[in-house]
C-alpha cells in the first residue's frame, strides 16, 4: 500500500546550464515542490504545520540520474509514501519528461522537529490519521 501524487512543472531557462541541461542542484527544489503538493492533496498545509510548531527538515536525500532534463521540458514528479511515518517520513520519487522517459529516481528522509525546541518529535497525530485513512482507501 502507498500514497502517491503527481506534480507537473516546466523547466525554466534559469534552471539550466549553457547547454540547456537542468543543473543537478535544481532537482532538490523539484522534490520539495512535489512534497508540498503531496501534503496539499491530503488537505495538509505545510505552512499551517509550521505555524502549529512542526518543521520537516531534510535528513537525507538521494538521487540517481538516468537521463538529463532540458529547458522547456514538461516534467512529472511522482511522489510515493510507502511507510507510516514515525519521527521520520520517507518519500520516493520518479521524475519523467513529457515523453514518459524516466529521468531521475530519488528519495528523501525528513524528520519531524518541534519548532521551539528544535528536537525531533513523532509525526503529528492528525497527519497520521489522514495517512492511515488514505492507506485504507
Amino acid at each position: 500500500m502507498s500514497i502517491t501524487s503527481e506534480t507537473s512543472l516546466k523547466v525554466r531557462y534559469s534552471e539550466t546550464d549553457q547547454m540547456g541541461v537542468v543543473h543537478h542542484g535544481n532537482y532538490a527544489q523539484y522534490l520539495e515542490l512535489a512534497r508540498i503538493d503531496w501534503l496539499s492533496r491530503l488537505g495538509v498545509s505545510y505552512k499551517s504545520m509550521e505555524e502549529s510548531g512542526v518543521m520537516l527538515p531534510v535528513f537525507t536525500i538521494d538521487f540517481k540520474f538516468k537521463k538529463s532534463a532540458f529547458f522547456d521540458d514538461e516534467l512529472t514528479v511522482k511522489t510515493l509514501l510507502k511507510k507510516i511515518p514515525t519521527a521520520r517520513i520517507v518519500f520516493d520519487y520518479k521524475i519523467y519528461n513529457q515523453n514518459q522517459d524516466l529521468l531521475t529516481i530519488a528519495s528523501t528522509t525528513l524528520v519531524f522537529v518541534d519548532t521551539k525546541t528544535r528536537k525531533p518529535i513523532l509525526c503529528p497525530t492528525y497527519l497520521l490519521e489522514i495517512i492511515e485513512k488514505e492507506l485504507i482507501l
